[in-house]
């Protein structure tokens, strides 16, 4: 399956996510904040970044937007995954690069209905 990196300073969040992903068959890394995240995006790449959107130091955007200068991630589907409803943040996380937008509480089977879609 795909190699997916979630990205979140809640680590119970962080958990909750890998599990679902990792009993669809999917292998997992986790970051607790977005420059964490940047540097290991860095090193190695991955199929699909899933991120929440406010984390302290380096938020959600500024992290989608870092990885879209990178080469191996221009085309990389970037999920963000937050308690916001703000459209004018949807439009944001856009305008920076994300290619979807989840709300948590997230539903398991929409979040895997998600990732199957990007990744086609």
């Amino acid at each position: 399956m795909a190699k997916i990196m979630t990205v979140d300073d809640s680590n119970s969040l962080r958990k909750l996510v890998a599990s679902a992903l990792q009993a669809a068959g999917h292998n997992v890394s986790e970051a607790d904040c977005g420059q964490t995240a940047l540097s290991v995006a860095q090193t190695t790449s991955f199929d699909l970044v899933i991120s929440d959107l406010n984390m302290p130091g380096m938020d959600g955007l500024t992290l989608v937007s870092q990885l879209r200068k990178l080469p191996a991630y221009r085309s990389t589907p970037i999920l963000i995954l937050t308690t916001e409803m703000d459209p004018a943040k949807k439009q944001a996380a856009k305008a920076a690069g994300a290619t979807g937008w989840l709300v948590k509480p997230f539903d398991p089977a929409q979040l895997l209905a998600t990732i199957r879609k990007v990744l086609d």
